[in-house]
């Protein structure tokens, strides 16, 4: 699939793209994945956002590049969502792997480190992310820590 990408600083979105980017994540992570949770932690502020719209203006896919020092002492992905209309598409691979580009990018070819739900492991095993943590409960949902070195 190909979608118009943007990779924006948060001061940079628009109301409109805010509102697609909260819409989505609230969509997947607090509805679909039943999950009740402050999503806005106050981190978006610090953070650049990867946007994957269609070509008629529906955000379908995000994920928050977070700078090293504001989550973990690396570089982190964050907030990686497909919506329910592009899975199985191939649109999650192209997601993640836009994130790890632009993230070397704009804070440089470090490590870059992922809390992981447990079950999406094998999938970030193919872009290199590695186990690096016993399974934690957040928020109801088994997590893992992986780092790609």
């Amino acid at each position: 699939m190909t979608f118009n990408v943007l990779c924006l600083p948060f001061y940079a979105l628009t109301p409109d793209q805010m509102y697609d980017m909260l819409r989505l994540r609230s969509e997947v992570f607090v509805v679909e994945q039943n999950c009740v949770f402050l999503d806005m932690d106050n981190k978006d502020k610090k953070c650049h956002h990867l946007l994957f719209y269609t070509s008629e203006g529906e955000l379908v896919a995000c994920a928050r590049l977070v700078p090293p020092g504001l989550s973990y002492p690396e570089t982190s992905i964050g907030r990686i969502v497909t919506g329910p209309t592009v899975r199985g598409t191939g649109a999650g691979k192209q997601l993640v792997e836009e994130a790890i580009n632009q993230c070397y990018k704009l804070y440089g070819k470090g490590p870059i480190k992922i809390g992981a739900q447990l079950y999406a492991k094998g999938f970030y095993e193919m872009f290199g992310f590695v186990q690096t943590s016993e399974v934690y409960d957040e928020d109801g949902i088994d997590h893992i820590l992986m780092v790609k070195a």
